[in-house]
């Protein structure tokens, strides 16, 4: 038997995927990098990872012994740094293909054949790029890439010349030891005329500052006048140096805050996290925001500004501050604009969550006006954080302020005086009930605003004494007393014709006397009773369809409103002795619908459209009476 050949076909050899390199600017321009101003953060972080390696290579050496010096005067763009360097296979190696990473190298195995990286392999993590493709930026505004580099890990290796183009291309030549005497590399653009904007020398001065203000190592600028080079930081951050007092760092740190974040914040809390390596400040916003609006933050990565609308550092609750911090262990996506979602962030997320509530809780304990000044900004994002943080309801549901018929008041305050504290569930029907109960002695909160209804349920867990029940109507009826029954009798004929004139409305009417007197009528409602009568109202309309049957099983048996008539009225005392039918069901009518428009709630159709009519009713009457 003759096996078949097993030798492979030719067209069927493995090949080799062809880059479009235009294509791939393209991409990471329109797709990637938010603004073409990336590539001098793409080139100084170069710098930065290739000083750091220098530094590894020879650890004795004065941190200010190496720098990076940028140029920008119109024509060209420079960089140039005083790091570890390239030789000329590690320009064949990195510099020629395309997310080949000479940072992700150093965490390459011990006996990979990249002479000098074995020392600092253990390291990779010190490095701020990782991905390969940051001088690709480049060419977001310029068409070729000229670099002269120097290897510091090789002591006799000459000067290397690479030019990439945009079209994919590139050369490379050795050059001799007098084209770079001393090891680094220079990097040199040359803008087109599209990219002026991002090219001039104040631009590039700006955005050096912008991205560079917190490095550790000495940064210059040069706009090619007369003028000594201007240093981009001069200064180590606010939180790295020493102060005489305690008091001396706070202002700085605030005046920083104020400085970078454009706001004069109403406190600074410092922040430090060694376990990754984090340092910096969180300053309390002095306005209310709207909650759930989450803030942007300034986040650094080993002294490089990393993105300045950072939103996952912090948890959503924490709304009312922005911050300013430079982290040694946070990984950047490719992009360099956005933290990588992992492990340690979410840890991160959760040990600065803890630092806030830290001071939340130092403020309760020590600082009662700065306290103060904080919950009357930022009451709602305390009372987020409540409904979930045991530690911080027991520390602050005290002091959160709320809306009740005593005005607006604390719990704390309003349970001393309320021994049951009843609690709406909508901000209309506290509005409906407010001054009813307010005359009646009932202490009344408004739990219809975001968080509130859920908190003053559970005030007893910090007041033991205090009970706490929902406002319904048959509660504030009850509260209510009651007429006389000769009143009542006397009564009863306009009742009768009052309430069949409502019955449209599924509203009983009954007679009480209440405080203030003042109040001639009092609508008692529900919003899930009226959404019942209307699901109710539907399934008889849709009877014998499929939407009715299913509206029809859905059905509950609704409480009916009340229109609660207030004998000590005046108004009402002349009403109920109305003898003409006509006469008393219009008056009826505008009763309902002064106390509907009272209870602040939206009018049906219907409802208006009887405020109209009783309305003209009653002034054709007096009319006619008139006449």
């Amino acid at each position: 038997m003759t096996l078949p050949d097993a030798s492979p076909n030719p067209s069927d050899a493995d090949r080799t995927f062809q880059v479009d390199l235009r294509g791939l600017v393209d991409l990471l321009s329109h797709h990637l990098y938010s603004s073409p101003r990336v590539y001098l953060r793409e080139l100084m972080q170069n710098a930065v990872d290739a000083l750091t390696a220098r530094h590894r290579l020879e650890p004795d050496a004065p941190a200010e012994a190496f720098g990076i010096r940028l140029h920008a005067n119109g024509s060209v763009v420079r960089v140039e740094d005083d790091g570890v360097g390239l030789t000329e296979a590690d320009v064949h190696t990195f510099l020629a293909t395309i997310g080949r990473s000479s940072k992700r190298a150093a965490g390459a195995a011990a006996d990979e054949p990249i002479p000098g990286w074995g020392k600092i392999a253990e390291q990779r993590g010190d490095f701020i790029g990782q991905f390969g493709i940051g001088l690709l930026s480049c060419f977001l505004v310029a068409d070729e890439i000229h670099v002269i580099s120097r290897s510091a890990r090789t002591p006799d290796a000459p000067a290397v010349e690479w030019r990439g183009r945009g079209d994919g291309s590139y050369t490379v030549r050795v050059l001799p030891s007098s084209a770079r005497p001393r090891p680094g590399t220079t990097v040199t653009l040359t803008p087109r005329a599209d990219a002026a904007e991002w090219t001039r020398p104040t631009q590039v001065h700006a955005l050096a500052r912008q991205f560079g203000s917190l490095l550790r190592h000495p940064v210059t600028f040069d706009d090619g006048t007369a003028g000594p080079a201007a240093p981009v930081n001069p200064e180590p951050a606010p939180w790295a140096r020493t102060y005489p007092t305690p008091g001396a760092r706070s202002r700085a740190l605030a005046a920083y805050g104020e400085d970078v974040l454009g706001f004069t914040p109403l406190d600074t809390i410092e922040l430090d996290l060694p376990a990754v390596g984090l340092k910096g400040i969180a300053c309390v916003l002095p306005e209310t925001v709207p909650a759930g609006r989450r803030h942007g933050h300034r986040v650094h990565v080993k002294g490089m500004l990393l993105s300045e609308r950072a939103e996952e550092i912090l948890p959503e609750w924490a709304f009312f501050v922005r911050c300013v911090v430079d982290a040694e262990n946070l990984r950047p996506t490719a992009s360099r604009e956005a933290l990588y979602e992992d492990d340690t962030l979410s840890a991160v997320r959760d040990a600065l969550a803890e630092r806030l509530r830290e001071w939340i809780a130092r403020a309760a304990a020590s600082d009662p006006d700065l306290l103060a000044r904080f919950l009357q900004v930022h009451h709602l994002a305390v009372k987020s954080l409540a409904v979930h943080d045991d530690e911080i309801l027991r520390m602050l549901l005290p002091w959160l302020p709320f809306e009740t018929t005593d005005g607006h008041a604390t719990l704390d305050e309003f349970a001393r005086t309320h021994r049951t504290v009843l609690v709406t569930s909508s901000v209309e029907e506290f509005r409906q009930v407010a001054a009813i109960a307010s005359a009646a002695g009932l202490g009344v909160v408004n739990g219809g605003y975001t968080y509130d209804r859920e908190l003053v349920h559970r005030l007893p867990e910090i007041r033991p004494e205090a009970s706490v029940a929902d406002l319904d109507p048959a509660t504030l009826t009850a509260h209510l007393d009651p007429v006389d029954r000769e009143t009542e009798l006397g009564a009863a004929a306009y009742l009768a014709l009052a309430r069949d004139a409502l019955a449209v409305f599924d509203c009983d009417v009954a007679l009480r006397a209440f405080q203030p007197a003042s109040a001639p009528a009092l609508l008692v409602d529900s919003r899930e009773a009226r959404h019942e009568r209307t699901r109710s109202h539907l399934a008889r309309e849709q009877e014998g369809g499929l939407w009715g049957d299913i509206l029809g099983a859905l059905r509950q048996e609704a409480p009916r409103a009340q229109l609660i008539l207030n004998q000590l009225n005046p108004l009402v005392r002349t009403a109920v002795t109305i003898d003409e039918p006509e006469l008393a069901r219009t008056s009826a009518e505008a009763l309902y619908g002064q106390a509907a428009m009272l209870s602040r709630r939206p009018l049906r159709p219907a409802e208006s459209s009887l405020i109209n009519r009783s309305f003209l009713d009653l002034l054709a009457h007096a009319l006619r009476k008139d006449s």
